[in-house]
């Protein structure tokens, strides 16, 4: 059986060597104090607000990461999960938190308690917040349902992998009057999140939320150099459509039959043209 390697070429080493040199010239410049832009995330932006709102009103929040286990989506959502804790931990506002998995059930608890002791109360800490309800789909998802009316949530999250229940704790939500906030990659979900929440993440801004929220020079500059890589590739792409298409009409310009043997060469020998 041939691995992955066995497929590349010059071509694709020089394009893996750029991308590498664009992310570790972003990481470098930003440890340098280079302040590098990333665009605003609405959904991100509003995180202080939901806080506070949950504040004024006297009511918990609640932080679903959804079916995620402890993988990269998971961690991802524990991430976002204590910068929300450590928000609401100024204002000593609640965070009720409902777990599917158990192995991500004991990482939530060590990061709610390290995010109330980073912020110098520890002693806000409940055990009890942190809920580990059931492995199972619509039975955890009643299990939020739950918590949502009973505890009269002012502000919902759900951050994490999500299948079918999205939509009935998000309806639930909005009955019981929360302002809620949703992130996933599950595109499948995601137009039930942006029909039922207030604000919604989306694709590739999920996997961003923990360098656009923590400003971490590491995490910024290697957002802003795979921001390079895309670029690149686009501008591979691009460049490949218009080769081909001009040879396809016959056009003879300078240095086009060159432009036609790379891609031949490099590429068209693993993606043959169709006939």
């Amino acid at each position: 059986m041939k691995g992955m390697t066995d497929f590349a070429n010059p071509a694709v080493y020089v394009v893996e060597g750029l991308l590498v040199f664009f992310i570790l010239w972003k990481i470098f410049s930003a440890r340098r104090g280079r302040d590098l832009f990333i665009r605003r995330i609405p959904g991100l932006s509003v995180l202080d607000e939901a806080v506070g709102r949950a504040t004024e009103m006297g009511r918990p929040m609640l932080y679903a990461p959804g079916l995620s286990g402890l993988d990269i989506i998971g961690l991802q959502s524990m991430s976002i999960m204590s910068h929300i804790i450590k928000r609401a931990a100024n204002y000593s506002t609640r965070v009720i938190v409902p777990l599917c998995d158990p192995i991500l059930y004991t990482v939530a608890e060590e990061v709610a308690r390290d995010a109330y002791t980073t912020q110098g109360v520890p002693e806000q800490f409940v055990p009890e917040d942190i809920r580990y309800l059931t492995n199972e789909q619509f039975a955890w998802a009643s299990g939020v349902v739950g918590i949502l009316h009973r505890e009269k949530v002012a502000t919902a999250f759900y951050f994490g992998y999500y299948y079918a229940e999205a939509l009935i704790l998000t309806e639930n939500g909005q009955i019981a009057g929360a302002l809620q906030v949703a992130g996933t990659p599950a595109i499948t979900q995601i137009p039930f999140f942006l029909a039922s929440c207030d604000y919604t993440i989306i694709g590739d801004e999920y996997y961003a939320a923990s360098a656009y929220l923590s400003r971490e020079p590491t995490l910024l500059g290697s957002l802003v150099g795979q921001d390079y890589g895309k670029l690149l590739m686009i501008g591979l792409v691009m460049l490949g459509v218009v080769g081909v298409t001009l040879a396809a009409l016959g056009a003879h310009l300078p240095g086009l039959d060159s432009i036609n043997h790379f891609f031949d060469k490099y590429f068209l020998q693993y993606f043959p043209r169709s006939t």
